[in-house]
């Protein structure tokens, strides 16, 4: 079931879900995985990774409230500028995957951190064209890498992954040059932020970043970064 169509029956249902006592974790774990063996050299100047893994308000939201991350914009990844909206992009029939762009201080942060987290508590790598409700090919997990050296970073931790079995099954993960970002409309921008009780949010999201805080403690902020902030102080 796509998203659209979740939200529209959470909207109608949600005195009833809180009636049967609303859950309160993910439907998706998070898992302790080891960092990467291979790393990104380090460097000066702010750096980007885009990600995609389901749902981007989810991993927006987590990358929000990570340390050494100056911002996250949620967007779209993999297909064309002219079909880059999200009623065109909920169709699946796009190219797009639902991504976020991270902005990042590599002196604070690594690109393999950022994979780290990602593959951890951010989504779960091993679903195939969905995540958690949500199904379709702009649901897909996917590293939009933006240089050579992230390529082989995201390469060989999904190999390191796999040989060391930390999931139940394989990594589905694609890992493919970003060709361009599409920055999402306004108001999916800090979306978990603004609407913590939305009943999506705090099945799907909260726990997210919840889990962030418990497994990446060093990492983990509480103020969280938001694209708003950011567009007052530009």
């Amino acid at each position: 079931m796509r998203r659209p169509a979740v939200l529209s029956l959470l909207a109608a249902t949600t005195a009833l879900t809180l009636a049967f006592a609303a859950p309160t974790r993910a439907a998706e774990d998070a898992v302790v995985i080891p960092a990467p063996a291979m790393d990104a050299a380090p460097a000066n100047g702010i750096q980007t990774a885009v990600v995609a893994g389901g749902c981007f308000w989810g991993v927006q939201g987590v990358f929000q409230h990570t340390a050494g991350v100056v911002n996250a914009v949620s967007g779209y990844a993999g297909g064309s500028k002219a079909t880059a909206d999200y009623h065109t992009v909920s169709s699946g029939t796009t190219g797009h995957a639902e991504s976020v762009e991270i902005k990042y201080d590599p002196k604070k942060i690594s690109y393999g951190k950022i994979l780290q987290i990602y593959f951890s508590v951010a989504h779960d790598p091993t679903q195939l064209n969905r995540q958690g409700p949500d199904v379709g090919t702009q649901y897909r997990s996917a590293i939009f890498t933006t240089s050579d050296e992230q390529k082989k970073v995201a390469d060989a931790y999904i190999a390191q992954l796999n040989g060391a079995k930390v999931f139940n099954k394989p990594i589905v993960t694609k890992v493919g040059a970003l060709e361009a970002f599409y920055p999402a409309e306004a108001y999916h921008q800090d979306y978990l932020t603004l609407h913590p009780t939305q009943p999506y949010i705090a099945y799907n999201d909260i726990p997210k970043v919840e889990n962030l805080k418990k497994l990446f403690a060093d990492n983990y902020i509480e103020k969280p970064t938001l694209v708003s902030a950011s567009k007052a102080t530009n």
